[in-house]
């Protein structure tokens, strides 16, 4: 015999006659199977394990079979068969047996294999014994351990739904949808802040509990969560009488809602309270102590997640209070143009940027218009922003033209001494004219906006953005001149607006651009349109935002004048001289003459830039009087009077007096303190 199974089962040579007492006494019985005979030898023991008496087993396994169900039984025949065919040592099985009463019982057999010395299997020796309080015990602890891993996995959950919470009210969501409150195994759940020391309740419970007078109550009132901040120890509710004996003021406010059980709990964070969570149950008596203990550690866990919240609240509210602060506090009325301005901070505590607008009146009639963009996220980029937003607006208004305006705002950045740069878009609007004139620093070009709708890319040469452009020396910034027709609007906005998760600029262009396209008329709602989608597709940079359109119906009042300075080899104050003397006349209702206007005012102004030593300044005005009359102006510094001449047959010069002379109703000079001014008048019809 193997000494290893025999001292296993220290059974006496005698078996089964004298059975160890030791197997008895642990309700174990014996058997010994005579594979080469096919019987089974049970002892007393094993019999009871089976429920049968002596006499109803005659020593062969098949007397079994009214104790082992058929399935438990093939279940139990093709274990031992492998083991035999196996060459295995021993085999052991837990199997269910049918009482004599027709109960079912769990039984734990373990069998050793005796082989000859050719290792053929002869004879099967084991035990047999009652498993059921085994398994009972066994599945009392897998379920306690299953509740241990899941009053954890609870804890986690919970944790990790709240760790995605940034506001107040994102966790009160994340505890009071379906999902979390089936974690927290409630009906509904209550909360309150603490606010100069009274409790603000800001999550009601089921619908109809709210108690009229008590949005905010005192630490000092008969109320559950005024305890448990009074005490900081949470308080637990067994039952709807003691809800009614504990708290008579609330109860009958209460007692429909079929409230049985309650849990509220201080949430406490560094040592302090700063409010109370209120856990209602239904169909719910008292709670263990496990019960208790998860509970106190989700309200800590909750205590930290509103803390969070509210000082990223606090933050956020600083952060975006400084950056409206910097940015302009109204709007002016501008003759001739509606306008709608949209500033949407960051979404991440203080991550502010430096987007901004600006709104600028010019004299004449001119409005600027400013988007712009200060790197990086931080206080500081707002700071910065604040300080341009004012240098620019400074310049503008000093009468500088749009190319001065972005050099001179890139050399102050740069003198700044600071390691930020900025993007910017100037534009310069005649509103009645619809001259307009762009500068891009390093910016997103704008749209246009069609009066029946469409939308189209503005393409905007461009320079380097504001204060790099003074580090390299390249102040240069060209200037493209437009004209904004009546009804048609000007869409400026920083990148945030158009930065996509996973796509590029030009994509993010593309879905703006259809988006305005679509977008309702009125300017108002859909600066608003365009910030709700950031909004919804979860934009997380700022996002400024400045629409002007021109009216439709917006005439120069009598005695109006638009300016324009054209200095010399300023090829492009030439060009936007000549735009807005072209849109002038178009404004105006001049049209019939307006080549002939155009024609006589280029002879004019390019005379000027080519017999003189200074610039030339263009005026264009409608004159009130029994005529209506257009009259173009044009000053220069010197005093030597024009004459008109004959240029001979072969002449290219001398012809440019004769010209105007033929064109004009009336033409002449007049002598100026410092120089001079060629004018010419028009005679032109009265809108009908």
């Amino acid at each position: 015999m193997d000494d290893r199974v025999a001292g296993a089962l220290s059974l006496p040579d005698d078996w089964p006659a004298h059975p160890d007492l030791s197997l008895a006494l642990n309700r174990m019985g014996s058997f010994d199977w005579d594979l080469d005979s096919g019987l089974m030898h049970m002892d007393r023991p094993a019999l009871d394990v089976f429920d049968l008496r002596a006499e109803e087993y005659d020593d062969r396994p098949e007397s079994l079979a009214a104790r082992v169900p058929p399935d438990e039984g093939e279940r139990l025949d093709a274990m031992v068969a492998r083991a035999l065919r196996g060459g295995q040592a021993n085999y052991g099985a837990y199997f269910r047996i049918r009482r004599r009463d027709g109960g079912l019982r769990w039984t734990h057999t373990q069998g050793f294999i005796r082989r000859d010395g050719d290792g053929r299997a002869r004879r099967i020796i084991g035990i047999v014994r009652d498993a059921t309080q085994e398994l009972a015990d066994s599945t009392a602890r897998h379920e306690l351990d299953l509740e241990r891993r899941r009053r954890t996995s609870l804890v986690d959950a919970t944790t990790a739904a709240l760790a995605h919470a940034r506001t107040v009210a994102d966790v009160i969501e994340v505890l009071k949808n379906s999902r979390g409150l089936a974690l927290l195994g409630a009906t509904s759940l209550v909360m309150g802040l603490m606010e100069s020391g009274r409790i603000h309740l800001v999550a009601d419970g089921p619908e109809g509990s709210f108690v009229p007078g008590t949005r905010y109550t005192r630490t000092d009132e008969q109320y559950p969560m005024s305890e448990v901040v009074r005490t900081l120890a949470p308080r637990f509710i067994d039952s709807a009488a003691d809800f009614a004996a504990s708290y008579p003021i609330l109860w009958p406010h209460i007692s429909h809602l079929g409230i049985t059980s309650a849990a509220y709990l201080p949430l406490v964070a560094q040592a302090r309270p700063i409010g109370a969570l209120g856990l209602l149950y239904r169909d719910k008596s008292g709670f263990t102590p496990d019960e208790r203990n998860l509970l106190i550690a989700l309200g800590s866990s909750i205590a930290q997640s509103i803390q969070r919240a509210m000082l990223y609240e606090q933050e956020h509210d600083l952060a975006e209070g400084l950056q409206q602060a910097m940015l302009p506090r109204r709007i002016p009325d501008v003759p001739g143009a509606q306008i709608a301005v949209r500033y949407r901070s960051a979404r991440l505590g203080r991550d502010i940027g430096g987007d901004w607008y600006d709104v600028i009146p010019l004299p004449g009639g001119r409005v600027g218009t400013v988007i712009g963009d200060v790197q990086g996220h931080d206080t500081h980029a707002a700071a910065v922003m604040g300080q341009l937003r004012i240098v620019l607006r400074a310049y503008a208004a000093e009468g500088h033209s749009p190319a001065t305006v972005m050099a001179r705002a890139s050399v102050f950045l740069h003198e700044l001494d600071t390691d930020r740069f900025a993007t910017c878009t100037y534009a310069e609007a005649d509103l009645t004219t619809g001259v307009v004139q762009l500068v891009r620093a390093g910016h997103v070009d704008p749209l246009v906006r069609e009066s029946d709708g469409d939308c189209r890319r503005l393409p905007v040469e461009g320079g380097l953005p504001l204060g790099l452009s003074a580090e390299f020396g390249r102040l240069e910034y060209p200037v493209s001149t437009v004209e904004l027709d009546p009804g048609q609007t000007l869409v400026l906005f920083t990148d945030g607006l158009v930065e996509l998760p996973g796509a590029d600029l030009d994509e993010g262009v593309q879905l703006l651009t259809a988006m305005v396209r679509n977008g309702p008329q009125d300017l108002q709602r859909l600066a608003d349109r365009l910030c709700a989608a950031v909004d919804e597709r979860g934009g997380e940079d700022d996002v400024a935002v400045l629409l002007l359109r021109r009216k439709a119906a917006h005439a120069p009042q009598p005695g109006g004048r638009l300016q324009q300075h054209v200095a010399q080899n300023d090829p492009e104050a030439l060009s936007s001289a000549r735009h807005m003397v072209r849109a002038a006349v178009r404004a105006w209702g001049a049209k019939e003459r307006a080549d002939e206007i155009e024609l006589a005012a280029d002879e004019l102004i390019t005379n000027a830039l080519m017999h003189t030593d200074g610039g030339a300044i263009v005026t264009i005005r409608v004159l009130a009087g029994p005529e209506r009359r257009l009259r173009v102006d044009v000053e220069d510094r010197s005093s030597a009077l024009p004459r008109r001449r004959d240029a001979g047959d072969t002449g290219v010069s001398g012809r440019g007096l004769m010209l105007v002379d033929r064109l004009a109703d009336l033409w002449g000079v007049e002598s100026r303190g410092g120089g001079k001014c060629v004018w010419c008048e028009f005679v032109i019809p009265v809108p009908g």
